[in-house]
């Protein structure tokens, strides 16, 4: 068996001149010895609880005075242990507390104690560990090996216990989502967009500001994504702070239905574009495979010409070409085409319209709160849904960047300022061509 060599602090000539280690010392010392056998996370464990004893013990002695010495200057009295649990790597461990009381009989509490039986952390690694996908039922499993001794006392891991936890942590990230104050977003650009769930249809928003920067803003619950749920989402956007007094963009997927819930909350200062990648794939949709190529490729043509207004005739020819032999594909194509080309109408191109033309960015945003629910076997009702999916947008917030051509955001934001207020535009350029 393969020995672990000692690290010697000290020569043995100088060992031999320390003063003898205090019972409790001596103990905790050959606790951490004994945990080492079990690894360097064991070691360290054993070593903090050490720490942490000791911290209750000098806490007591502040207001007691040293143990086995009279002090009649004392507050309090020492009142034997008491049995407690602290939080430790996703887990509660058992452990002994010192109490005392004030000399008129009151407990006297103990701030070290409290700090480490604050359940926050818990919680927090609950919640982390559910949104890596852990089942309820591994949590036990994948905790991290602090020793036989602790785990041995360990609690607060069972499926229930878990379940209990991550349920109070998806309400706390639900009431965040649907009560963010807006008033000071700056958003310049909406993107709404559906996610299917449990046979329920939950539309989320997505907001970019000025700068670049995405911010899950709300959702709403609903069987189908129909007019009447997208127009409350947008009312209660509206109702926390939306401003929309200089122009929108809002970028959706959605029939005509979809974008009169738009216009009846925003009315004119909105401006709808529809991702031209759904366009595309349902187009193909409807087409069998041998043309769905040279549809395909005509198409992203007239999306990607410079001249937008050329763009839109090329699309419309592309319709009738199609009118005699697939008509469903081209009654598919003419639905909502003018509103493909709204922000080569703005002057935008480059990375930022490539971004702006499709719903990637909020569907990047579903995709990760997906993936956050896989190990739901059973949704409940349709608040779990939303709160589930709520925790994964928040989960997906954190490691967002700013949306692919953002340092051309400010000529979006003047576009859009043109469009709001046609009456205040002062340059020569139309604003036909603006906006």
């Amino acid at each position: 068996m393969k020995t672990v060599p000692a690290v010697r602090l000290v020569e043995a000539t100088d060992a031999a001149a320390l003063p003898a280690l205090p019972e409790e010392i001596a103990l905790a010392m050959a606790d951490i010895a004994g945990a080492a056998r079990e690894g360097l996370l064991a070691m360290s464990v054993a070593a903090g609880m050490a720490v942490m004893a000791a911290m209750f013990e000098a806490e007591i002695a502040e207001v007691c005075g040293p143990k086995g010495k009279h002090d009649a200057n004392r507050a309090a009295v020492r009142h034997g242990q008491g049995r407690g649990s602290v939080t430790l790597g996703g887990r509660r461990v058992a452990v002994d507390r010192p109490r005392a009381r004030t000399l008129d009989g009151h407990e006297v509490p103990l701030a070290s104690y409290a700090h480490f039986a604050a359940e926050d952390m818990l919680t927090q690694v609950v919640m982390e560990r559910m949104l890596a996908g852990v089942a309820t039922r591994r949590h036990a499993r994948v905790a991290e090996p602090v020793g036989e001794k602790v785990s041995g006392t360990q609690k607060s891991v069972s499926k229930s216990a878990i379940s209990r936890r991550f349920v109070r942590q998806t309400e706390t990230a639900l009431a965040e989502v649907m009560a963010r104050d807006l008033t000071e977003l700056d958003s310049k650009v909406l993107m709404v967009d559906g996610e299917h769930v449990a046979e329920r249809c939950v539309v989320v928003a997505l907001a970019i500001t000025a700068d670049g920067t995405k911010v899950p803003v709300g959702l709403w619950d609903g069987s189908t994504e129909n007019k009447t749920v997208v127009r409350s989402l947008l009312a209660d956007l509206v109702e926390r702070g939306l401003t929309f007094d200089d122009g929108l963009l809002v970028v959706m997927d959605g029939a005509k239905a979809l974008s009169a819930a738009v216009r009846e909350v925003f009315g004119t200062k909105a401006l709808i574009q529809r991702c031209q990648l759904h366009k595309r794939r349902n187009l193909g949709d409807h087409l069998p495979d041998k043309d769905k190529a040279w549809v395909d490729a005509k198409l992203v043509k007239a999306f990607g010409h410079p001249d937008p207004d050329t763009g839109l005739r090329n699309a419309k020819s592309l319709a009738a070409q199609l009118d005699k032999t697939y008509p469903s594909a081209a009654a598919s194509l003419r639905e909502g085409l003018e509103e493909m080309f709204t922000v080569a109408r703005l002057g935008i191109d480059g990375r930022l319209a490539k971004t702006l033309t499709t719903s990637n960015p909020i569907e990047s945003m579903i995709s990760i709160a997906r993936a956050t629910n896989r190990n739901v076997t059973r949704w409940r009702d349709g608040q779990m849904v939303l709160r589930w999916t709520a925790a994964g947008m928040l989960n997906a917030e954190r490691s967002f960047r700013r949306i692919k051509g953002y340092k051309q955001m400010p000529q979006l934001v003047d576009a859009l300022r043109r469009h709001a207020h046609p009456d205040k535009v002062t340059d020569t350029e139309s604003v036909g061509a603006a906006a």
